[in-house]
């Protein structure tokens, strides 16, 4: 099973893992690339920034899909791209802490959470669902396009 195939706010540990491991996957290419392009001069080096990036982007992975998974659920609205803002607002928050500069941290919170939400606004206009979220009594018709009033 995918990602995607599982509703939102359901099996929260199965979304997690998920999260995780491509955090994981996307950790390992990301260093390979790193330490090809800057190498260092030492095993003991090599190892360091392997892990380094593994782990941060592994955890960056449980942290957005716990939190997206348990803010669907504490918010009741389970296809709302604000919980993917949430869940990536929080993992940018993560990723901020380790850069120990406040411009950064902000960045990467905000970065991480707009991102995140566009991923699900995309997918909803993929598979034709309308949005669950209503800003100002907003209206669609029947290709999800925002009628003004």
């Amino acid at each position: 099973m995918g990602y995607w195939d599982l509703p939102e706010g359901t099996d929260c540990v199965g979304k997690t893992w998920t999260t995780t491991k491509v955090g994981t996957a996307l950790g390992l290419v990301g260093s390979a690339y790193h330490i090809a392009a800057f190498q260092p001069d030492s095993a003991l080096a090599v190892l360091q920034r392997a892990t380094s990036t593994t782990v941060t982007m592994a955890t960056m992975g449980a942290i957005f899909g716990m939190a997206t998974c348990l803010s669907s659920q504490a918010r009741e609205s389970p296809d709302d791209p604000l919980n993917y803002f949430i869940g990536g607002c929080a993992s940018g928050i993560f990723l901020g802490a380790r850069s120990k500069y406040l411009f950064w941290h902000g960045l990467f919170w905000h970065v991480h959470g707009i991102f995140s939400s566009m991923v699900k606004i995309i997918y909803i206009k993929k598979k034709n669902l309308k949005p669950r979220w209503n800003i100002c009594n907003s209206r669609y018709d029947n290709n999800n396009i925002l009628l003004i009033q």
